[in-house]
């Protein structure tokens, strides 16, 4: 693609945008000091609450998303339905030509007991906070692209939806068939999850899923009747083990046993035992192959003697390949960058998002489109100051050049149909 141009009235928009880089720090300061970690039900609410009074400045329509529950197994070998707070979805000129879908979350991973809840200034471009970079410093990018897109003369070309998740740092699992929807009907994607500190873009991401195997055995005294026992916490050790061994049978497929619950006291004969494990892939292929395995080891612990096992969980985040739809939003996303001073680049990953979901469902997406940041999910999480403006303007561009049809978005999901 040849180098863009922009005209007057872009330039004059972007000129807006940096002058919002003030505004966007003092609010991330003060949405950083809310915590909103997953489980936290009343400091989402806190926040989502906040998020419709900024997002209300793009005169869209907001309303509260009621999201579908989903189950786990709990320590005690029970399976309890888990409820979500309401996302927040924002829809505007549901009538326009051009179907964009933009997605972020409002949940962090620091629960209500984490000492880590405000922030710290560490030189003049780098703020420590929790959420600051993933991603409530994604959502005011996000925000600042559409107001953008909203002063210039091409706004009515576009139509969106916002979803604004509390679920996503825990599998998306409540908002995930939202984002199928919302994927199902728009041309091309647009998430908000952080880039890395040096601007650089996730390209292809690795699928994920979350399993749990409930081991049930036999209760016993471990001294007066041990023989008697069916111990549930050696199956399911033996069990991650030789999950475990399948690490380096296909190049791309990890497997991370995390935990194991269940037992009690030592003079007692563990009656059960909960093995939690989640798996990466790269291709479908592989999460078929996996799901083979798990099946062929399922099997085996139920040939124990006296152990009954069961499988809950499942693949809740496909992958997400550099297909040729994908590819191409990274050029335009490139392209964008480059008329504002920006040289992007991307790089494969194994990590996850809603990204993944948007791909599912056919809809070809660029999903670190947020600040520049780093070490998220710890106490040492930083944004760059300087990268909401700069993010917002790339952002502003984009939707700018997708309304004009410079950036064609219906050909992004015409390639889409054809992978």
């Amino acid at each position: 693609m040849t180098q863009l141009d922009l005209s007057r009235d872009e330039a004059s928009i972007l000129d807006w945008v940096e002058a919002r880089a003030d505004h966007m720090i003092d609010t991330v300061k003060t949405w950083a000091r809310i915590n909103s970690g997953s489980r936290n039900r009343e400091g989402l609410e806190a926040m989502r609450k906040v998020l419709g009074q900024a997002f209300a400045e793009t005169g869209a329509m907001i309303t509260a998303q009621e999201l579908h529950s989903s189950q786990t197994v709990e320590n005690n070998g029970e399976i309890k339905d888990i409820h979500y707070t309401p996302a927040m979805r924002v829809s505007q000129r549901p009538e326009a030509p051009i179907r964009i879908v933009l997605t972020g979350h409002h949940d962090t991973v620091f629960p209500v007991e984490s000492h880590f809840q405000d922030l710290d200034q560490w030189d003049a471009d780098t703020l420590n906070g929790p959420g600051v970079a993933d991603m409530k410093g994604g959502i005011l990018v996000m925000l600042h692209g559409l107001l953008a897109l909203e002063r210039s003369p091409w706004a009515k070309q576009i139509g969106y939806d916002v979803l604004i998740s509390p679920d996503e740092e825990i599998g998306s699992l409540g908002s995930g068939p939202i984002l199928a929807e919302l994927g199902a009907r728009a041309d091309i994607g647009m998430t908000y999850e952080p880039a890395l500190a040096d601007g650089s873009l996730a390209g292809a991401r690795k699928g994920s899923g979350n399993f749990s195997l409930r081991v049930r055995g036999k209760a016993a005294h471990a001294g007066r009747e041990h023989h008697l026992g069916r111990n549930a916490i050696v199956a399911a050790a033996a069990f991650a083990q030789e999950l475990d061994n399948l690490n380096g049978v296909k190049e791309h497929v990890t497997i991370n046993v995390s935990r194991i619950d269940g037992g009690g006291a030592p003079n007692v004969v563990p009656d059960l035992g909960i093995a939690r494990f989640n798996v990466r892939v790269k291709t479908e292929d592989e999460a078929l192959w996996i799901k083979g395995e798990l099946e062929k080891l399922v099997a085996k612990t139920n040939a124990r003697d006296g152990i009954t096992a069961d499988l809950h969980g499942g693949f809740t985040r496909p992958p997400k390949p550099m297909s040729a739809a994908n590819l191409q939003m990274f050029q335009w996303t490139r392209a964008a960058g480059e008329a504002i001073g920006l040289d992007l680049k991307w790089q494969d990953t194994g990590g996850v998002c809603e990204g993944n979901n948007l791909w599912a469902s056919g809809c070809p997406n660029v999903d670190t489109l947020g600040v520049r940041g780093a070490d998220i999910h710890s106490d040492r999480e930083i944004v760059k100051l300087s990268s909401f403006a700069e993010k917002s303007k790339l952002s502003a561009v984009m939707l700018m050049k997708f309304a004009q049809g410079t950036f064609d978005a219906k050909q992004a999901r015409a390639l889409a149909r054809q992978s």
